[in-house]
């Protein structure tokens, strides 16, 4: 004994786990997510209509289509009347006779040329410049000539905007849009003196040139730059080329008008899009956590002033999380309830045979005639003999509900389990009636050669299946049968009855006894309730056979209940146990 004692001693403590729990926020994380999700939707959306790569490149082509009509203008234009005519002699022969017809060519007058250049730019934006023949630069437009020498004309830089937010503004807009879209695959331009550019060099071949540049800016920012060179011909001989450059300006601000107007359309929806969220959020998180509040309240309080919220109004999902919530919450109080109850009536129930058996071993201690201490120890055995059923069936019913909870239903044939529970009774009579010493047993008056006989009414042709545990269904229908022989007259029939009612089972179990007193009806499947025939030896029924039968018929989702059975002049005629179970 001391060593079991010792190692219960050291036996580990359990260790017992407590539920972390999380500091109030003031943002649920579920609305964060909901905001990241709705939010991430329409930033995704506004990146790609910000994207614009498209309408870009119909701006860029409609610009440069204007810009090279400009330059076949201006080059038609010059090739008309900016054009000197140049009558070479004719070479002398070989036999020194001199041919009548000389030579004839055109060059660009350089002078004329410039002024024309000089109005013609003047209408345009543009900048315009001419080359000869050999690649020479004739005229600038942003160049002017005088008495006083040569003037050039420079753009100057856009001054920034005074306001410092619209200042950061533009800058984040200036860096982006060299990303979206992507101005890195264009040729950087870069202007070398006394070296035609690639599209004039092209021009002066016959062929017009057009190139889409990235500049850098005198701020840093990248822009475009648009160039087109068309040939100067006169009757198709080349005697120049037209180069017309001008910046992405307006298209960078076309593009930047549809970006801020989508961006004020994103700003409206964005404000909407949070608000909704919020709303939202706010629907579903703010119910579930009332909810997990109510229900950690009930888990650490000490009585039952906590109610779980009632949001059952709202036809969703959380009033129907509430509802099942509710309902749990009824159902475990009303389950502590039932405990509560079987406990303070299983010690009553033990208190009175313990008492009895106490009286008994205190009286025979003191009574010396053998024959009164031999029906006081008849007494302390039946005492014993109650004690131990009463705790076999107080076991059976504790195991109950843990059994019917974690088992998985199964198909049940109803009509065979009955067909095998009555063969059982049959065989059981005729033990009985061929059992000589069974008359002399006080428990069962009559006549033994006639006990009652069980008969089994089923449907012809039907397969009476329903989900549950074979075993516990048996349980209810052994339960019933033998309530209904101990009850039945010597002689007297047991009738169990089973059919189809729509999608239930209905098995009504009948017999011609005394029938249930008045107003007990509902009291009989109460724990611990006895009433038993006359004459039957007190002490041999617990009083749980009904009450457990409920218990298991309830679990199948089913009812049981009993009513008498009257003749035509309101005699009773026996009782009916009526069972319902849904079919499968």
């Amino acid at each position: 004994m001391a060593s079991d004692t010792a190692t219960r001693n050291n036996a580990p403590t359990p260790r017992r786990h407590h539920r972390r729990r999380h500091p109030r926020r003031w943002v649920s994380p579920l609305t964060l997510r909901i905001l990241a999700v709705n939010v991430l939707a329409l930033v995704l959306l506004v990146i790609g209509l910000l994207y614009l790569g498209r309408y870009q490149d119909r701006l860029i082509q409609a610009e440069m289509e204007a810009l090279a009509t400009e330059a076949r203008i201006f080059a038609s234009a010059l090739g008309e009347g900016a054009v000197n005519r140049i009558l070479t002699p004719p070479p002398a022969s070989t036999d020194g006779v001199v041919e009548d017809v000389g030579r004839e060519r055109f060059e660009l007058e350089p002078e004329l040329a410039r002024q024309m250049i000089r109005r013609l730019a003047e209408a345009t934006a543009t900048r315009t410049r001419l080359y000869d023949i050999d690649g020479r630069m004739l005229s600038d437009s942003r160049v002017l000539t005088g008495s006083q020498g040569r003037i050039e004309i420079r753009e100057l830089p856009t001054p920034p905007a005074g306001d410092p937010l619209s200042q950061a503004v533009n800058s984040v807009y200036n860096r982006l849009i060299d990303v979206v879209p992507s101005r890195e695959g264009l040729p950087l331009f870069r202007e070398e003196r006394g070296k035609p550019s690639p599209d004039v060099e092209r021009a002066l071949t016959g062929d017009t040139g057009a190139t889409v540049w990235r500049v850098e800016s005198v701020n840093g920012d990248p822009e475009l730059l648009l160039t087109v060179a068309v040939p100067v011909q006169r009757y198709r001989e080349v005697l120049g080329a037209v180069l017309l450059t001008r910046g992405g300006v307006e298209i960078d601000r076309a593009i930047r008008s549809v970006r801020f107007d989508i961006l004020r359309v994103f700003a409206v929806a964005l404000l909407v899009t949070v608000g909704l969220s919020i709303y939202l959020a706010g629907t579903i998180a703010q119910p579930i956590r009332k909810l997990a509040q109510a229900a950690d309240r009930l888990r650490t309080g000490h009585g039952r002033h906590t109610e779980i919220p009632d949001f059952t109004h709202r036809g969703d999902e959380i009033g129907e999380l509430s509802g099942v919530l509710r309902d749990m919450t009824a159902a475990l109080w009303a389950r502590m309830d039932a405990i509560e109850r079987f406990a303070a009536d299983v010690a009553h129930e033990i208190k009175n045979p313990l008492t009895s058996l106490r009286s008994a071993v205190e009286t025979v201690l003191r009574i010396e005639d053998p024959g009164r201490r031999a029906r006081l120890l008849g007494i302390i055995a039946d005492d014993v003999q109650r004690l131990d059923r009463l705790i076999s069936d107080i076991s059976n019913a504790s195991r109950l509900d843990a059994e019917l909870s974690r088992a998985e239903p199964e198909p049940v044939d109803i009509g065979a389990m009955l067909e095998t529970l009555a063969d059982l009774q049959r065989s059981v009579d005729t033990e009985r009636v061929d059992d000589p010493t069974d008359s002399n047993d006080p428990a069962n008056p009559g006549d033994p050669e006639r006990p009652p006989h069980l008969v089994i009414d089923l449907p012809v042709g039907e397969r009476l299946v329903v989900p549950g545990l074979e075993g516990r269904l048996t349980q209810v229908f052994q339960n019933l049968i033998a309530n209904a022989l101990s009850f039945s007259p010597p002689g007297g029939e047991v009738r169990v009855r089973a059919r189809r009612v729509g999608r239930a089972l209905e098995i009504v179990v009948s017999d011609h006894g005394p029938g249930i007193p008045d107003g007990k009806e509902d009291a009989i499947f109460e724990r611990f309730y006895t009433e038993r025939p006359a004459g039957e030896k007190f002490g041999t029924h617990s009083g749980l056979g009904l009450s457990i039968s409920q218990q298991i018929v309830s679990a199948h989702n089913g009812s049981i209940h009993a009513q008498n059975r009257r003749l035509a002049d309101g005699r009773i005629d026996g009782a009916d146990f009526r069972v319902t179970l849904p079919l499968l």
